[in-house]
C-alpha cells in the first residue's frame, strides 16, 4: 500500500471538487444574466471529471460508477461536448492515480421564457431569455461537492497520522 498515492489521490480529488463548488458558484450567481459579454443568455455549466491516465483500476471503477463506456472519462450531469474557451487542460492528465477536470461544458436546455415587455432584453413579443438555473439543484450540487471535499480531506488528515505512526514505530 503506498500511501503518498493515497494522498495524490485524495488531493486531485479535491482539486476537482474545488473546481465544480466555483461553477455551482458561478451558475447561481449567473442566474439571472440575461446578457453576456459573448452575446445571449448564461448557460448553466458542468464539470466533467476524467479519471488520470496512469491509474486504469482507479479509472475503471470511475467509469462504472458514472456508468460510462468511455475509458478514462466519467461525466457527471454533463449535457452538452462543447467545452469553455478559457479553459486550460494542458498538463491535467497525469501518471498519478486520481481525477482532474476533464472539461467545463454548457448546458444545452433551452432558457426560459418570462414575460416582462419593460425588461431592455425583451424580444418583440415581450419575452426575456433566463438561464434553465434551479436554485435548489445547484445547492445540491454545492452541498455534494462540499462533502466530497471535506472527506477526502479527511482522508488526507488520517493518511498524516498513519505515515507519522509509521515513523514512530521506526524510530523505536
Amino acid at each position: 500500500m503506498n500511501l503518498f498515492a493515497m494522498m495524490e489521490t485524495s488531493g486531485s480529488a479535491m482539486q476537482a471538487e474545488r473546481m465544480r463548488a466555483e461553477v455551482v458558484a458561478a451558475n447561481m450567481a449567473n442566474a439571472e444574466t440575461t446578457r453576456t459579454a459573448a452575446g445571449g443568455v448564461y448557460r448553466r455549466q458542468h464539470v466533467v471529471f476524467a479519471a488520470n491516465a496512469g491509474d486504469a483500476e482507479f479509472a475503471s471503477t470511475l467509469n462504472a460508477a458514472a456508468g460510462n463506456g468511455n475509458p478514462g472519462t466519467a461525466s457527471w450531469g454533463a449535457t452538452a461536448s462543447t467545452s469553455l474557451p478559457s479553459l486550460n487542460l494542458s498538463g491535467s492528465a497525469t501518471t498519478a492515480p486520481g481525477v482532474h477536470i476533464a472539461a467545463v461544458v454548457e448546458d444545452t436546455s433551452p432558457p426560459l421564457k418570462r414575460y416582462d415587455p419593460g425588461h431592455p432584453d425583451a424580444g418583440p413579443d415581450g419575452y426575456v431569455s433566463y438561464p434553465d438555473i434551479n436554485p435548489l439543484t445547484e445547492m445540491v450540487d454545492l452541498m455534494g461537492a462540499t462533502r466530497a471535499y471535506g472527506l477526502n480531506s479527511s482522508a488526507v488528515q488520517a493518511e498524516k497520522g498513519m505515515i507519522t505512526s509509521a515513523l514512530e514505530i521506526a524510530k523505536s
